[in-house]
C-alpha cells in the first residue's frame, strides 16, 4: 500500500491513499455487471451497445492521458507493482484505467514565498518578519521574499513527504520564519542596520533551509530582503549615522583628490627637475668630454715632449759620455806625454835645463838682487814684473 506524508518533514504522521487497486477493480466489476443487467432488461439493441461501447472507449481513452503543462512535473505511480516515474518533459502522460496508475502533478516553476503585512493570507503570503536582535531590541522586515522551487528530478521525495499538488509549500511558513529569526538574531542591530551584515546573514539561512528542504526535492534560489526597519529613534540614528558615513566617504573622496593632485604636482615637479637635471647632466657631460679630450690632448703632448727630451736627454748623455771617454783618453795620454817629458826632462843634464829653461824664459826680463855679497849664491828668486813681451 502506497502511503504518503501529509505533516513537515520528520513527522511520523501518515495517511493511506485511496483504496487498494484490487478492490477498485472489484468494485467496478460489480457496477459494470449490475448496469449491464439494466440495459438488456431494457432492451438494448445492437447499435445501442456499439454506440455504449464507443461511449465507454472514448470516456475510458480520455481518462487514460494525464496533460503536463511547461513548469510541471508528474510522479506517477504503478498501484500494481509499487514502481514510481518522474516525469519532467511536457506533455501528454498515459495513466492505466481503472486506477492501476496514479500521477500526481506537482508545480516545478520558481515560486514566491513572501512575508508581508499583518496577516496571514495563505501558504505562501504570511505576516511580516519580526526579529529580536542580540541585544535585546527588535526590529522587522516590511516586504521578505523567498524564491525557491521544486527539484524536477526530485518531484518524487516532494509528493512523497508532502503529499500531492501543493502540499509541499505549507513547509515554508515555519521553516522560514525560524530560520530566519535564528540568523538574524544573532546580530546586533548596529550590525543588521550594515547591508553587507545582513546580507551574509541572509545567505547563512538559505543555506540552513536549504539543508532541510533539498532532501524532501526542494531547493531556495534566493532570499531577498529590504533594510530592516527600527523605532523611530532608532532610525533617525542611523540616519545620523549614514550622514556621517556619507560625509566621511566625501572626506575620504576629498583626500583621495588631494593625494591624487599631490602625486600630479609632485610629477610635474619631479618631470620639470629631471628635465633640468638632464640639461645640467648633458652640459657637464659636454664639459666633462671637452675637459677629457683637452686632458688627452694635453696628455699626447707631454708624452711627445717627455720622449723628445728624454731621447735628447739620452742623446746628450751618450754624446758627453762619448766625450768624456774620449777626454779621458786623451788626459791620459797628455798625462803620459807629460810623464815622460817629465822623465826625459829629468834626466837631461843641468845645461840642457838651463837650455830650455832660457827658451821658456825667451823675452822675459829678469831682475836680479842679491841678497848677499856671495860670489856663489847659492839660490835665486825669480819675481815677474809686467807681462810677457
Amino acid at each position: 500500500m502506497l502511503a504518503c506524508a501529509r505533516s513537515l518533514p520528520g513527522t511520523a504522521v501518515v495517511t493511506p491513499l485511496p483504496s487498494p487497486p484490487m478492490a477498485t477493480v472489484t468494485r467496478f466489476r460489480g457496477n459494470a455487471a449490475s448496469f449491464i443487467a439494466r440495459l438488456r432488461q431494457r432492451g438494448l439493441g445492437t447499435l445501442g451497445w456499439i454506440g455504449l461501447a464507443l461511449l465507454l472507449l472514448v470516456i475510458t481513452f480520455s481518462t487514460s492521458f494525464v496533460v503536463i503543462e511547461p513548469g510541471e512535473v508528474a510522479v506517477r505511480i504503478n498501484n500494481l507493482t509499487g514502481k514510481r516515474d518522474t516525469i519532467v518533459q511536457p506533455g501528454l502522460v498515459l495513466r492505466a484505467p481503472f486506477r492501476l496508475h496514479s500521477i500526481y502533478v506537482v508545480d516545478a516553476s520558481p515560486q514566491t514565498f513572501v512575508m508581508s503585512g499583518t496577516k496571514n493570507k495563505d501558504d505562501l503570503h504570511v505576516a511580516e518578519l519580526t526579529v529580536r536582535a542580540s541585544d535585546g531590541s527588535n526590529f522587522l522586515f516590511n516586504d521578505t521574499t523567498i524564491i525557491f522551487q521544486v527539484l524536477g528530478d526530485r518531484a518524487e521525495d516532494t509528493v512523497r513527504d508532502a503529499g500531492p499538488a501543493a502540499a509541499f509549500r505549507r513547509w515554508l511558513p515555519p521553516y522560514a520564519r525560524s530560520i530566519l529569526r535564528d540568523e538574524f538574531g544573532r546580530e546586533s542591530t548596529i550590525s543588521v542596520s550594515n547591508p553587507a551584515n545582513f546580507g551574509a546573514a541572509t545567505e547563512r539561512a538559505r543555506m540552513r533551509l536549504n539543508e532541510l528542504l533539498e532532501p524532501h526535492g526542494i531547493v531556495v534560489t534566493q532570499i531577498v530582503t529590504p533594510r530592516p526597519r527600527f523605532s523611530d529613534d532608532y532610525e533617525n540614528l542611523i540616519e545620523a549615522r549614514n550622514e556621517a558615513d556619507n560625509q566621511l566617504v566625501v572626506i575620504g573622496s576629498d583626500l583621495a583628490r588631494a593625494g591624487t593632485d599631490r602625486s600630479r604636482r609632485l610629477a610635474e615637479v619631479d618631470r620639470d627637475q629631471n628635465r633640468v637635471i638632464q640639461e645640467k647632466r648633458a652640459e657637464l657631460e659636454a664639459a666633462l668630454a671637452t675637459a677629457v679630450a683637452a686632458q688627452a690632448e694635453t696628455t699626447r703632448l707631454a708624452d711627445g715632449y717627455r720622449i723628445d727630451t728624454v731621447a735628447k736627454g739620452q742623446a746628450a748623455l751618450a754624446s758627453a759620455e762619448t766625450r768624456a771617454l774620449e777626454l779621458r783618453g786623451q788626459l791620459a795620454a797628455d798625462l803620459e806625454a807629460q810623464r815622460a817629458s817629465i822623465e826625459a826632462f829629468a834626466n837631461q843634464p843641468v845645461e840642457r835645463v838651463m837650455e830650455r829653461l832660457g827658451t821658456k824664459l825667451s823675452g822675459v826680463t829678469i831682475g836680479i838682487q842679491p841678497y848677499a855679497r856671495d860670489g856663489a849664491p847659492s839660490r835665486i828668486q825669480l819675481e815677474q814684473i809686467g807681462g810677457e813681451r
